[in-house]
């Protein structure tokens, strides 16, 4: 750690993804589960599904509606008035349509491949579970990335595990370099549709290891 940094670092999750490129050599890839260092593009990781953070965004540009709303209500507040408080409950309606459609729009930019190259966006992904609205950070786990930078280069995916390095959140759910599966809320859906008509190994080494082999090599 360095003299600037103060308090305890978090770790990350981690993905290495075994592919056979169409040049038909061995190599890996590596990804990062959300951001790194407040940031989604880094050497030597692949980018990821959609970059939220560019500069000038719809995202960006609707964060700061929100935040403009919210300092808005905060001062309204302060009034304390019939009329403000007639003022608030509007602009806390606008608010809230404000941020579902800003979550949905966010949702639609997600767009995932699989090995035929059929793209299925975040939200159609979902609408067969039981929770029908994708969960927030669904798409910008490892093994998404993984997967959808291999088939935008057509390399063909061999076999995938994610690991905890680092220090543990305040839960504890995950130690540093252990392998974990992916997570059942956020990705198993996605990889549902990018694994289709993929032989896969066995759902229980998958489950309990954090690891899997994809199609022979």
């Amino acid at each position: 750690m360095s003299k600037q940094q103060t308090g305890a670092v978090i770790g990350k999750m981690f993905g290495v993804l075994v592919v056979r490129t169409a040049q038909n050599n061995i190599g890996y890839l590596a990804a990062f589960s959300g951001k790194l260092a407040g940031g989604f593009h880094h050497a030597r990781f692949v980018p990821p599904v959609f970059d939220s953070l560019t500069e000038g965004s719809f995202l960006n540009i609707g964060m700061a509606e929100l935040t403009r709303l919210n300092q808005e209500i905060s001062l309204l507040k302060e009034t304390n008035t019939t009329d403000s408080l007639t003022q608030v409950e509007l602009l806390l309606k606008l608010r809230k349509s404000n941020s579902i459609a800003l979550q949905e729009k966010l949702f639609d930019q997600f767009r995932f491949l699989n090995r035929e190259g059929t793209e299925k966006s975040l939200r159609a992904i979902f609408q067969d579970t039981s929770n029908s609205n994708p969960p927030a950070g669904a798409g910008e786990c490892a093994a998404p990335k993984l997967l959808q930078y291999a088939f935008q280069q057509h390399m063909k995916p061999l076999a995938m595990a994610e690991f905890w390095w680092g220090l543990s959140p305040k839960t504890a759910t995950w130690k540093h370099g252990k392998f974990y599966p992916a997570c059942r809320e956020k990705c198993l859906p996605i990889l549902a549709h990018m694994l289709e008509g993929m032989e896969l190994e066995e759902e229980p080494v998958f489950i309990k290891a954090g690891a899997v082999a994809l199609e022979t090599a």
